[in-house]
C-alpha cells in the first residue's frame, strides 16, 4: 500500500494517477470523472497545448505545407472550371423556347414556298385572264350591245356592270398596245446599254421603287373608273364624268407599261454583257432588302402585306425573264442552243430571290415571336378571296381583288408582253395562222384547268381553316348615299345573300350576328372601301364605325391589303 501511496505522491504525476507534462501548465478544464485527452507520450498535443495562429495551430506546421499547395488561387481555379457542373432543366421554358424558334426556322422555307407557289398560280389565273377569257367576254358584251334593240330594255342598264368593265379593259388594253407601238425598244436597248455600270445600278433601283409607287395608284384610278362607269346616275349629263376617268386609266397602264419595258431592257443588257458584272451587281441588290426588313418591328398584318408583295414581285420577274428570253432568241435566230447559254443566268437571277425570302422571312418571324403557322393563314385569306369572288352575287372580279391584295395589276404587263411577242414572232400564211389559233386554245385549256385546280384548293384551305362560315352568314351593307343606321330592308339568311329595298343582292364576307331591332352596321373589306361618303352624312357613319373599334382591336386578315396598309407600316 505504501509503494502506491509513493507512486501518488511523486513528482510529474496528477491526483487521479496520470502522468502531467512536468512543463508547469494548468490543470486541463476536464473534471476527474471526464476522460482526459491524450497524455504527452501520444505524440499528438493537445489542443489546449498549441498556440493557435491565424487559424492554424504551430504543431501543424506539416499539415500545413501540405494544405498551402491545393490553396492557391490558380489551381482551385482550373480544378472549379474542371468540375463546374450546371443544370439546364432550372430554366426549362427560356430552353424550350430556344428550341421552338429553331424549329421555326426550319420550317419556314417550307410553309413560305407553299404560300409563294399558291400565289403565283393566283397571280398566274389573273394574268391568264386578260389573253383568253377577257377578250371573249368583250365579244359578248358588244354582241348584246349590238343586239339590244331586237330584245328591248327590260330595265335601265344598257350593260351589266361586269360587261361594262370589261369593255373598258378591253378597249384600254388595245389603245395602249396601239401607243406601245411609237416607243422603239432597240434605240432603247442601244440607250441603256451605252451606260455606265454604275448608272444602270442606280437605274434598276428606282425603276423598282417607282414600280411600287405607280402600282398603289394605278389600282386606284382603275377602280375609280369602274365605279364611276357604272354607278347608278339619275341624270344622263353625269356621264361625262367617265371621260377624264377613262383617259386617266389609258395614261396610266401606256406608263406603267414603259416602265416594265425599261426594267426588262435593263435586264436584258446585264444577261448581254460580257462579264456578268452588272448582272451580279443587281442581283446582289436583293440582299440589301434583308438589311432593310429584317430590323423592323413587323405585325402579322404587315407580314402578310410583305408577303403579298414578294409573290407579286417573284411573278413579274418570271415574266421579265420570259421577255428577255424571247428578245435574245429572236436575235439568234431562234437557235436552241442559245437557250442553253442563258439557262444558268436564268437559274442565278431565281435562285437567288428564292434565298432573299427565305431568309428575310425566317429572320422576320424570329426577330418578332411569328409562328410558321402564320402563313397557313395567309393561305386561307387568299383561298377566300378567290371563293368569295366565285360566288354568283360576287361584289368584285377575282383578277381586281388579286390586284388590290397582292398589288398584281395584269393590264400593263399583258400589254408590254404582247408588243414584245407580236414584233418577236412573224406570222405568216394559214399554217401560221392556225398555229396561233391552236396556240390559243391551249391557253384557254391551261386557264380552265389552273382555274379548277386553284377553286379545289381554295376551297379546300377554307374548310381548314374554318372560314366557311363567312361565306354563308349575311353581311348588312349599305348604298354610298344612305348610313347604315337609316337603311331598311329585309334580309335573307338562308343563302347567305343580303337584299335590300330595290331588289339587289349582295353576297357576304363576314359573320355577324345582328338582333331584329338593332340597326344594320357597316362592315366591309378595307380593299374595297374606294367609294366616298357624302360629307353630310360622314358624322353617321363616324358613328357607326366607332361602335365597331372596341369590338375588333385588330383588323382581320381579309380586311388588308396591299394598298390601306401602306400608311400603317412600322418601321
Amino acid at each position: 500500500m505504501a509503494g502506491v501511496a509513493d507512486a501518488a505522491a511523486a513528482p510529474g504525476t496528477g491526483g487521479d494517477g496520470r502522468q502531467d507534462s512536468g512543463r508547469g501548465e494548468p490543470k486541463t478544464l476536464w473534471g476527474s470523472s471526464e476522460p482526459r485527452p491524450p497524455a504527452a507520450g501520444s505524440g499528438q498535443p493537445s489542443p489546449q497545448q498549441r498556440t493557435e495562429t491565424l487559424g492554424f495551430y504551430e504543431s501543424d506546421r506539416g499539415r500545413k505545407k501540405k494544405r498551402s499547395l491545393s490553396d492557391l488561387s490558380l489551381l482551385r481555379f482550373i480544378s472549379a472550371e474542371l468540375t463546374r457542373g450546371y443544370f439546364l432543366e432550372h430554366n426549362e421554358a427560356k430552353y424550350t423556347e430556344r428550341r421552338e424558334r429553331v424549329y421555326t426556322c426550319m420550317r419556314i422555307p417550307k410553309e413560305l414556298e407553299k404560300l409563294m407557289f399558291f400565289g403565283i398560280f393566283l397571280c398566274l389565273d389573273a394574268f391568264l385572264y386578260v389573253f383568253t377569257l377577257l377578250p371573249l367576254r368583250v365579244l359578248l358584251a358588244m354582241f348584246r350591245f349590238i343586239t339590244l334593240p331586237c330584245y328591248g330594255l327590260r330595265d335601265r342598264r344598257l350593260l351589266q356592270p361586269a360587261q361594262v368593265c370589261d369593255m373598258l379593259k378591253g378597249v384600254i388594253l388595245v389603245i395602249c398596245y396601239f401607243m406601245m407601238h411609237y416607243v422603239d425598244y432597240s434605240m432603247m436597248y442601244h440607250l441603256i446599254r451605252g451606260q455606265s455600270v454604275i448608272k444602270l445600278y442606280i437605274i434598276y433601283n428606282m425603276l423598282e421603287v417607282a414600280d411600287r409607287l405607280i402600282s398603289s395608284f394605278g389600282q386606284d384610278i382603275l377602280d375609280a373608273l369602274y365605279w364611276t362607269a357604272t354607278e347608278p346616275k339619275e341624270r344622263k349629263r353625269a356621264h361625262i364624268g367617265v371621260i377624264p376617268h377613262f383617259f386617266m386609266a389609258v395614261l396610266y397602264v401606256f406608263l406603267h407599261a414603259i416602265l416594265i419595258m425599261v426594267q426588262a431592257t435593263t435586264l436584258n443588257v446585264a444577261f448581254n454583257s460580257h462579264n456578268k458584272s452588272l448582272l451580279t451587281i443587281m442581283m446582289s441588290n436583293n440582299f440589301v432588302e434583308i438589311k432593310g426588313s429584317v430590323f423592323k418591328k413587323f405585325e402579322k398584318n404587315n407580314l402578310f402585306q410583305m408577303s403579298n408583295s414578294d409573290i407579286k414581285e417573284r411573278f413579274t420577274n418570271y415574266v421579265l425573264l420570259l421577255i428577255v428570253c424571247l428578245r435574245n432568241m429572236e436575235q439568234f435566230s431562234w437557235n436552241p442552243d442559245h437557250l442553253w447559254v442563258l439557262f444558268p443566268d436564268v437559274c442565278m437571277v431565281v435562285a437567288s430571290e428564292i434565298a432573299v425570302d427565305i431568309v428575310k422571312h425566317a429572320f422576320i418571324t424570329k426577330f418578332n415571336d411569328i409562328t410558321a403557322d402564320v402563313y397557313s393563314e395567309y393561305r386561307a385569306s387568299l383561298a377566300f378571296d378567290l371563293v368569295s369572288s366565285r360566288q354568283k352575287n360576287a361584289y368584285t372580279d377575282y383578277s381586281d381583288s388579286v390586284s388590290r391584295r397582292m398589288g398584281f395589276i395584269p393590264l400593263p404587263l399583258a400589254v408590254l408582253l404582247i408588243r414584245v411577242v407580236t414584233s418577236s414572232i412573224k406570222v405568216q400564211g394559214v399554217l401560221a395562222y392556225v398555229c396561233v389559233v391552236l396556240f390559243y386554245c391551249g391557253l384557254i385549256s391551261l386557264k380552265v384547268l389552273n382555274s379548277i385546280v386553284l377553286l379545289g384548293k381554295s376551297c379546300q384551305y377554307v374548310k381548314e381553316a374554318k372560314m366557311e362560315e363567312k361565306l354563308f352568314n349575311p353581311i348588312l351593307t349599305t348604298t354610298p348615299g344612305k348610313p347604315a343606321g337609316k337603311q331598311q330592308g329585309t334580309f335573307k339568311s338562308t343563302q347567305g345573300i343580303s337584299t335590300d329595298e330595290n331588289g339587289s343582292t349582295s353576297v357576304t364576307n363576314q359573320p355577324v350576328h345582328q338582333k331584329e331591332n338593332m340597326p344594320s352596321l357597316l362592315v366591309t373589306s378595307n380593299s374595297d372601301q374606294f367609294l366616298t361618303t357624302p360629307d353630310g352624312e360622314e358624322k353617321d357613319i363616324s358613328q357607326d364605325s366607332s361602335e365597331l373599334k372596341h369590338r375588333s382591336a385588330k383588323k382581320d386578315l381579309l380586311e388588308i391589303d396591299r394598298f390601306t396598309i401602306c400608311g400603317n407600316r412600322i418601321d
